[in-house]
């Protein structure tokens, strides 16, 4: 249900929008470029300017301020995009909220918003204070009026957008400095203190180092739930999961650590059903989304987990999502009360940098703009996926089948890797000197080990897969000849190796012939 203007929509929403008309004044900060053009400013204009293009040049204005009242009362993401002037506008409004922009402040703080730097105070927009207080991310800083009420927007505006992606009863989210890894962290952390005998983490494998080190770095000990290959996909063994729970007893489980996003061939966790499992034996469950808000099917997963069992955070990464720079996430929930809980357990202040670039990409999209997105990623999957089965066919290999991945494909590398050995990896060294970026080539029996824990068949998310095989993603931002390129260069490089190959047979057939020469000789 969309939110009303008198619903609401964030904490202290009001007050702050109260504090803006009060610094637009002038009565706690300075004027600046971007003070309002209120009556007596517009009068004294009159005296200098026709009056009739003064009152044009109000009416203008007031254009871009009844965005900024919408977003203020509202706390919405807008359905059309903001030009970039409405958004600076707010973004300085804003900043001069901040004490370190009040033109008669002084500062005796060992932390008063001085930046050495000019170009540093222009890239921040001048809001230096950061977000939250020293005991909550969440919390509203007394000398930062603007700095917390751009924290409390973003939170409102992803929340919203986190809705239409597709998890409708989600209740609360904040925005945190920190990638998913460390992000999962604090999750783990924060359910510690509510099951303080647990020791284990239930784990379904995915092949990504810092989700498993996200529960090592919490302090927990992971146990591993080998996937089941059904066809060519790896999927949840949930048989694995009920009977690990009963042996190790659900009392010492901290939660089950579920995965939506994946490479092919591992498809998304069977979150229904785990979510039901650990409704039934009241264990906690946190969903790493890392790169699912893009895809409908991983957020209808989340939405029937909840529905159907238990999901207490969800978390994603903002720059997967929402193509920002790296070093942001989300954590979701569906009781505000816990997701509270976890922004309390982030020690100290955080940078706003994070908040303050997903702000100014979705006041820029507007919900048109990412919904345009999320359908064009949509119809490039397809698009790729049709395109490389055709390649994949042109050389005697083939599109694995996995239709539960909505984001990754896979082609297999059987006739590369029955060449040469080292032919894959190889694959993937000329691919990436070739500007091919994101593409990952897993060979067969690769081992690692990851914090004391060996992985055998590293990166196939399995002990032994059939094939060592290609990878390529369809996310969010890709455009048609970003596809074309990839293929192109594909294709270029398997003729080369093709070509290699037939050489090294014709050489070792005319090895073969002048050494039976010799014997016949003899």
């Amino acid at each position: 249900m969309r939110r009303t203007a008198s619903a609401r929509p964030f904490p202290a929403g009001s007050a702050r929008l109260a504090q803006a008309r009060s610094a637009r004044r002038g009565s706690s900060g300075g004027a600046g470029s971007a003070a309002a053009m209120n009556a007596e400013n517009q009068g004294c204009s009159e005296r200098l300017v026709t009056a009739a293009y003064v009152r044009q040049g109000a009416q203008g204005r007031r254009a871009h301020e009844l965005r900024l009242r919408a977003l203020l009362e509202q706390g919405k993401c807008p359905e059309d995009g903001w030009d970039e002037s409405t958004i600076e506008l707010f973004l300085h409004e804003l900043a001069i909220m901040d004490s370190n922009n009040f033109l008669g402040n002084c500062g005796v703080g060992e932390r008063e918003g001085r930046v050495a730097s000019g170009l540093v105070a222009r890239r921040h927009y001048r809001l230096i204070h950061g977000i939250g207080r020293s005991g909550d991310i969440s919390a509203v800083q007394p000398k930062a009026a603007g700095s917390s009420l751009l924290n409390k927007l973003t939170n409102s505006v992803v929340l919203d957008v986190i809705k239409l992606a597709g998890v409708r009863t989600v209740t609360s989210c904040f925005v945190v400095p920190m990638a998913t890894g460390m992000s999962l962290t604090l999750c783990f952390l924060t359910l510690r203190h509510k099951r303080p005998k647990a020791k284990y983490i239930i784990w379904p494998r995915i092949d990504q180092k810092s989700c498993f080190k996200s529960m090592i770095t919490a302090g927990f000990e992971p146990v591993v739930i080998e996937n089941v290959l059904e066809g060519d996909e790896l999927r949840t063994d949930l048989e694995a999961v009920e009977a690990k729970i009963k042996a190790l007893g659900a009392e010492n489980i901290l939660c089950v650590h579920s995965t939506t996003s994946c490479f092919a061939p591992r498809v998304p966790d069977r979150l229904e059903e785990l979510s039901v499992i650990c409704a039934n034996y009241d264990i906690p469950h946190i969903v790493n989304n890392a790169y699912g808000v893009q895809s409908s099917k991983c957020m209808h997963l989340i939405q029937q987990g909840a529905r159907v069992g238990r999901i207490d955070a969800f978390v994603q990464s903002l720059d997967k999502n929402f193509m920002v720079p790296v070093g942001g996430a989300i954590i979701a929930g569906f009781n505000e009360s816990f997701i509270q809980e976890i922004s309390k357990m982030y020690p100290g202040r955080a940078s706003a940098s994070p908040s303050l670039d997903v702000l100014i990409t979705l006041l820029s999209l507007g919900t048109s703009g990412y919904k345009k997105l999320l359908k064009e990623r949509k119809e490039m999957f397809s698009y790729l996926s049709s395109e490389l089965k055709k390649l994949a066919h042109n050389h005697n290999e083939r599109l694995l089948d996995t239709p539960h991945n909505p984001i990754s494909l896979a082609m297999s590398l059987k006739t590369l890797d029955e060449t040469n050995d080292a032919a894959v990896t190889q694959l993937g060294s000329m691919l990436f000197t070739r500007q091919v970026s994101g593409a990952r080539v897993v060979p067969c029996g690769s081992v690692q080990t990851v914090n004391n824990y060996t992985f055998k068949g590293f990166m196939s998310h399995t002990n032994d897969y059939p094939c060592a095989y290609l990878n390529a993603a369809s996310a969010i931002g890709i455009k048609k000849q970003d596809v074309d390129v990839f293929l192109k260069r594909l294709d270029k490089c398997l003729k080369t190796f093709r070509k290699e190959a037939k050489q090294e047979n014709c050489k070792n057939e005319i090895s073969d012939a002048n050494a039976a020469t010799e014997q016949l000789e003899d």
